[in-house]
């Protein structure tokens, strides 16, 4: 065609979309082999099973996690009279953390705050150092992904058994045995979610409670929305939860560098690749076979000879599967191995690169977790069991009595952090001959206010203050409020400074 037919060709199909014919142009959009292959349908990955050095890894981390899930609601912790036993607790009814020997109030998020920190600086660490270890090993999905995937094994069979499955008919057989999966995947999903909602209620308790169908209605909700996501991101969606959802990912990328440690093809030595036979010569080919194991063991069915990769988990089971065909053609191990970019380049050119750990990112990773670590181990040595808030009435900001005194409003609470209970005295200083009073505690006016808080608890009172109006001229005086315990061991002094105002105060102050 030439140029001058082309032209023509373009303005015919400007004028078709000028005059409404751009169903015409959206079909030929849709039907084009590009357009098909963006809208491709999902293939379901079948990983084969393999053995190795990290496979038993995997094992052995899904074995520990499983066991710190599961059975850490169960695990008692004596905190003393009045106060629950459970030593990991998300007590949401008494407003409490317990997490073993540490009790966090709400008035403490930013210790929350410090393990969110610690947990983040570790993961940029960790993924410095050797990449996707936690998306590998350790992440939820991971794990129970796995754990489905076994079970889908154990009943259908290895890889082919499986794929040979999808394609038959129906029949007995393949109805008897997708029942038998689904229902242990539903059992797996209902032991999750069960699990999870021991965190937030004495466990035994909820556990009889679930039992006998007497447990509150949000329990058995919320037991069903994770039995839910369990079953369908585990045994379902599978690796489009690492691809499509997660963010991880997207963000591993900026903490990598040329001496991180990934899973990584040696090109140099496996190219060019081919088929084998035994006993034929290695001479001017690579040592890969070409036989694609490391493919059909990845839990997300990517090849790792194509390099770096968005979906790539660094789980290494393609490592333990390219180590089992090494021995087979009597080749030393590590075509696949964890290796850094650095040292790939080297390698390329004959060289070897050293590997270098201590980098400027590892350094600040680790005094940022020092830091933070050490601030949260001050913050937690030092803190009081007691704690004391005043806030002053804003409307009115003050009331002149009958008798000519000015009274201001506050209102006080007192935390009780200990298990005991605590009597308190509270003073002012500030004012010459102040008068204290307190909604139920009137029998008290005319001197420091006494009185008691229950064990572990937070105690509010309303106190009034007054005072003479020449002891307020310029309509704002400094005050102070002192809570002293007059019982038990010590004597506990908190200071808390706020203002006295009158009727001398600028309005724009």
């Amino acid at each position: 065609m030439t140029q001058l037919e082309q032209l023509a060709d373009e303005a015919s199909r400007l004028g078709a979309m000028a005059h409404g014919s751009v169903e015409t142009i959206e079909a030929e959009a849709v039907n084009s082999p590009q357009r098909r292959e963006m809208y491709a349908s999902r293939v379901k990955v079948h990983p084969k099973r393999v053995q190795g050095r990290f496979r038993q890894i995997k094992w052995v981390v899904m074995a520990l996690t499983l066991s710190v899930y599961y059975l850490t609601p169960w695990i008692r912790w004596d905190r003393g009279p009045n106060t629950p036993d459970q030593a990991v607790l998300l007590d949401f009814p008494g407003r409490r953390f317990y997490f073993f020997f540490i009790e966090i109030w709400p008035q403490e998020v930013y210790y929350i705050t410090g393990l969110l920190l610690l947990a983040a600086f570790g993961l940029f660490l960790v993924t410095s150092l050797a990449g996707r270890v936690w998306c590998g090993y350790t992440c939820p999905q991971t794990v129970w992904t796995d754990l489905l995937v076994t079970v889908e094994r154990w009943v259908e069979g290895d890889r082919n058994a499986r794929m040979r499955l999808d394609r038959a008919p129906w029949t007995w057989g393949k109805v008897r045995k997708r029942a038998v999966k689904h229902a242990i995947w539903v059992l797996i999903a209902i032991a999750t979610g069960g699990a999870w909602v021991f965190y937030f209620a004495d466990a035994p308790s909820l556990a009889v409670q679930l039992a006998s169908f007497q447990a509150p209605m949000i329990a058995y909700l919320f037991i069903a929305v994770f039995s839910g996501t369990t079953y369908l991101l585990g045994g379902l969606a599978r690796e489009q939860v690492c691809t499509f959802m997660c963010p991880w990912p997207r963000i591993q990328g900026a903490l990598f560098d040329e001496d991180s440690l990934l899973v990584s093809y040696r090109p140099h030595r496996g190219e060019p690749r081919g088929k084998h036979k035994r006993g034929q010569d290695w001479e001017g080919r690579g040592h890969c076979i070409d036989c694609n194991l490391c493919v059909a063991v990845c839990p997300m069915g990517i090849d790792i000879r194509d390099g770096p990769q968005l979906e790539c988990i660094q789980c290494a089971l393609c490592i333990d599967a390219c180590n089992s065909v090494m021995r087979k053609v009597d080749l030393p191990p590590g075509l696949i191995s964890y290796d850094t970019y650095r040292n790939l380049e080297a390698a390329a050119k004959g060289a070897t690169a050293r590997l270098r750990l201590l980098r400027p990112r590892v350094v600040i990773y680790v005094g940022l977790i020092v830091a933070v670590a050490a601030v949260m181990f001050v913050a937690l040595v030092t803190r009081s069991d007691l704690d004391m808030t005043v806030l002053r009435d804003r409307n009115p900001l003050f009331v002149t009595l009958s008798d000519g005194t000015i009274r201001n409003g506050y209102e006080v609470k007192v935390l009780n952090k200990a298990h005991t209970e605590r009597r308190f005295r509270l003073e002012i200083e500030g004012l010459a001959d102040p008068v204290l009073s307190a909604v139920g505690l009137k029998d008290l006016q005319g001197g420091p206010l006494a009185f008691v808080v229950a064990p572990d608890n937070l105690h509010a009172l309303k106190v009034f203050v007054a005072a003479d109006a020449a002891q307020v001229p310029g309509g704002n005086v400094p005050m102070t409020f002192i809570l002293r315990e007059v019982e038990g061991q010590g004597e506990a002094v908190r200071r808390t400074e706020t203002t006295f105002r009158g009727p001398g105060l600028d309005p724009g102050s």
